[in-house]
């Protein structure tokens, strides 16, 4: 075993430690302190009754509930573990941090135990695939590779079958990266722009969190950032690491970068090709650029020939412009993911020359819709709308310069099931109808998962 990791788990012997949230990511960590004989509370805003089997696993593991309204009123402990669900600057975590009470989360801890080399991703959108394509990239050259993070793997528990010559492959939210203080040896920062502005106090809070992804870099490590987005670009004046970085439009003297020729590695002095574009089997031009950030965190460690194999073969990540079904000549895509407008029209919205029907809206993140409106103009024939962004989108919609009264056609659904309805109603035999929010989820649904398997039964079940 680690000795680091050895020695902590025998520190926090007897320590009071708290967990907020009762979620997925949280349980193993409870078992794993209880095990090493910390005194355990599992805390979480929900009751009994809501929290199902894991308020009993938590007790069966050992730990006391503090469950309900006012849960954390009287904790007093040493150490809290937040979810990253709850927001860094909440009035109670404000207060226990006042009280020199140790508030770190699941990723802070493992950053700081981890024995093998961690490359992380984060982004506004893209980070997903980015993390999933860099995994798919390194277990294919034959690595052991750990994936989890923010793509759902709470990675602590495998902290003991780690070993120093493996791969972490982490993707990381802004609610984890808020309160990190140590980055990862490789960094990707695919792109920057408004999301989560209805948790985050403002713009600027949201872009430091995504800068401590390289703020704690140290010299010889590697940073990767988008040229072609004008913030993740400025990261370069935050990092000690090496900077490489990716483009679609530039060619960059360091990273990688895309032609007409094909995605091209460039060390400063060699340029060397990669691979065509048309290896790539997943559609659109966001995936291309998520290819070319890959390519770069892993280029030290993978071949050409492997990059080139898991490019033909990878298929992509569910909810992320799936193909569901065709239905009467009319394919049905869930691209649930996208949860702010740059996904959508940076992703759906460019796969296709053909306009689509869409469906579109869902929780309000308090994100400016402006941009999309012309976007949907240009590639929309018929927009669905549902949720609490749906007027906000059809206002910015009929703002846009190139907007025409009934181009596109406007219609609203009151839930999924009547805006299913409406698209096949309005599709014609080869017409193309797509899921693709721009917003979140929790209007609805639990999360976008839900949301886009909610999405596949209705479509799946169409006759």
């Amino acid at each position: 075993m680690n000795n680091r990791i050895k020695e902590y788990f025998e520190s926090v012997k007897g320590k009071k430690v708290a967990f907020i949230g009762l979620g997925r990511s949280n349980l193993p960590l409870i078992r794993m302190f209880c095990e090493s004989g910390a005194e355990v509370f599992a805390c979480d805003s929900r009751e009994r009754v809501a929290l199902g089997i894991n308020a009993q696993m938590a007790e069966d593991f050992g730990a006391t509930l503090c469950l309900g309204e006012g849960y954390l009123d009287d904790l007093h402990v040493e150490y809290v573990f937040r979810t990253p669900g709850m927001n860094y600057n909440s009035p109670a975590l404000c207060r226990m941090r006042e009280e020199g009470v140790i508030v770190t989360s699941e990723m802070e801890l493992f950053f700081e135990l981890c024995p093998c080399r961690i490359i992380a991703v984060t982004g506004s959108d893209g980070k997903t695939t980015t993390t999933t394509i860099i995994s798919e990239l390194l277990k294919a050259e034959g690595y052991t590779v750990h994936l989890g993070g923010n793509i759902g793997n709470p990675l602590m528990p495998e902290i003991y079958d780690i070993n120093e010559d493996d791969f972490a492959v982490v993707e990381l939210s802004s609610f984890q990266l808020i309160s990190m203080r140590k980055s990862p040896c490789v960094a990707v920062v695919t792109n920057v722009a408004p999301n989560h502005l209805d948790v985050h106090k403002d713009m600027n809070e949201y872009i430091d969190a995504k800068r401590n992804i390289v703020l704690y870099q140290q010299a010889g490590n590697k940073a990767i950032l988008n040229a072609d987005n004008e913030i993740s670009h400025s990261f370069k004046d935050s990092t000690k690491a090496d900077v490489f970085y990716f483009s679609r439009t530039q060619k960059p003297s360091f990273g990688t970068f895309a032609t007409e020729d094909g995605i091209f590695f460039k060390d400063g002095i060699s340029e060397e090709r990669v691979m065509s574009v048309s290896d790539i089997r997943i559609p659109g031009l966001h995936n291309v650029e998520n290819y070319l950030a890959a390519i770069c965190a892993v280029k030290d460690y993978v071949s050409n020939e492997t990059i080139i194999n898991v490019a033909r073969t990878f298929s992509g990540v569910k909810h992320r412009a799936q193909l569901v079904r065709e239905f009467e000549g009319v394919k049905y895509y869930n691209d649930s993911i996208a949860s702010s407008p740059t996904r959508t029209a940076c992703g759906m919205l460019s796969l296709f020359d053909e306009k689509l029907i869409l469906i579109c809206g869902g929780y309000d993140k308090n994100i400016p819709y402006a941009p999309l409106g012309p976007v949907i103009c240009d590639k929309v024939k018929t927009l669905i709308l549902m949720g609490a962004t749906g007027t906000k989108i059809e206002e910015a919609v009929k703002a846009s310069e190139n907007y025409k009264d009934g181009c596109p056609l406007i219609l609203h659904a009151e839930n999924m099931e009547e805006a299913v309805n409406l698209a096949r109603k309005n599709a014609e035999k080869g017409d193309i109808v797509a899921l693709s929010p721009a917003s979140a989820s929790f209007d609805m649904y639990r999360d976008f998962e839900q949301r886009g398997e909610h999405f596949m039964s209705i479509v799946n079940a169409l006759s």
